[in-house]
């Protein structure tokens, strides 16, 4: 993938290539993005310049037998790591389970969409019921690999997907290879909850705030067209003060399938009430919202509160957390919808 082929956050783009120019590239960043604003590809557009021996204008030339390899995930060193638990895919236990018994599915996924999101994720992977998380296997396999010699010449990586997903034992695993990597040896980690992810990893990171892009094809998948209809129906119940109508959402979304989908529901509610911040501060150039929600993020910002967006953003983050736990769904639910219900 080229610099060329993704949207947006140009200033990201020239800052990353500049980087690689002047040959002072930080031994560890961490890419804050909301959920698929595009975080991933910029790495690897970053690693395939990088490593391209012609690479010219502020890109990489897409041709040469490095630039392939990246661009095809086939790169020998570059390893992903990211979130996963035992499914239907893969037979065998989570606890000796690592990203290789996955790497396949992995590579599928993000050729085919690298815009990509933790609830399809899961569903790629065959564990959509169940919560991933990155393993102490899986920080024994990361060690592993940086313990052998590179079998390129240039620049090899450690890309890890959602670091909030590891677990405190991983982390200290992982943070000496981070404090002290070999030569050359990058961390480029994607987040979508920055302040979830250990402060020990976090403090020894270069943040990049990856900005949402207005048209990125994500946005329209049907998936997130349904979290949109679901946040509507609370929210035009929550506007006609009508308690019972409210109730009833928060029962249709105590009813999904699994955890993951309900997560997914309350990060994109909490980036709805951020969108409605937005507006209401005049920013609204910079919510990434698309044209054809313009005028329902407007009548938000117009008929809520100001206080709203903070208590609504409040709550379901908490929801989100809790989810995470052995707690019951309809009592969660039930005070979610109550706590937005009293934030207008």
């Amino acid at each position: 993938m080229r610099f060329a082929d993704i949207k947006g956050n140009d200033d990201i783009k020239r800052a990353l290539s500049g980087m690689a120019d002047r040959g002072r590239v930080p031994h560890a960043m961490i890419f804050h993005e909301n959920e698929g604003s595009g975080a991933l590809a910029l790495i690897l557009a970053f690693m395939q310049y990088l490593n391209c021996k012609n690479r010219h204008d502020g890109d990489s030339c897409g041709e040469c037998i490095s630039c392939h390899q990246t661009s095809n995930l086939t790169y020998p060193d570059i390893h992903f790591t990211f979130p996963f638990t035992s499914g239907t895919k893969v037979a065998g236990e989570a606890k000796s389970l690592t990203c290789y018994d996955y790497a396949q599915l992995w590579r599928q996924l993000v050729l085919r969409n690298p815009y990509f999101g933790e609830n399809e994720l899961w569903e790629w992977l065959g564990i959509d019921k169940k919560q991933g998380i990155i393993s102490v296997a899986e920080g024994d396999a990361i060690l592993h690999e940086l313990s052998l010699s590179s079998v390129s010449d240039g620049y090899r990586a450690v890309v890890v997907w959602l670091p909030e997903k590891m677990n405190q034992q991983t982390a200290n695993m992982l943070l000496k290879a981070i404090e002290e990597p070999s030569d050359k040896t990058l961390f480029l980690m994607v987040t979508h909850s920055p302040e979830d992810v250990l402060q020990t990893i976090a403090s020894r990171c270069l943040s990049i705030r990856v900005l949402p892009v207005p048209g990125l094809e994500r946005a329209e998948r049907p998936a997130d067209m349904e979290l949109r209809d679901r946040f509507g129906d609370l929210m035009d119940a929550v506007l006609r003060r009508d308690f019972l109508d409210a109730l009833a959402v928060g029962e249709e979304l105590a009813a999904m399938e699994s955890r993951e989908k309900q997560k997914a529901f309350c990060i994109f509610a909490g980036e709805a009430a951020r969108k409605v911040f937005l507006i209401q501060q005049g920013a609204a150039s910079v919510a990434g919202i698309r044209p054809e929600d313009s005028a329902f993020y407007e009548n938000l910002a117009e008929k809520c509160s100001k206080a709203f967006p903070r208590k609504a953003a409040s709550a379901l983050s908490r929801a989100e957390m809790l989810l995470g736990g052995n707690v019951n769904q309809k009592i969660l639910f039930t005070m979610l919808v109550s706590r937005i219900f009293a934030s207008i």
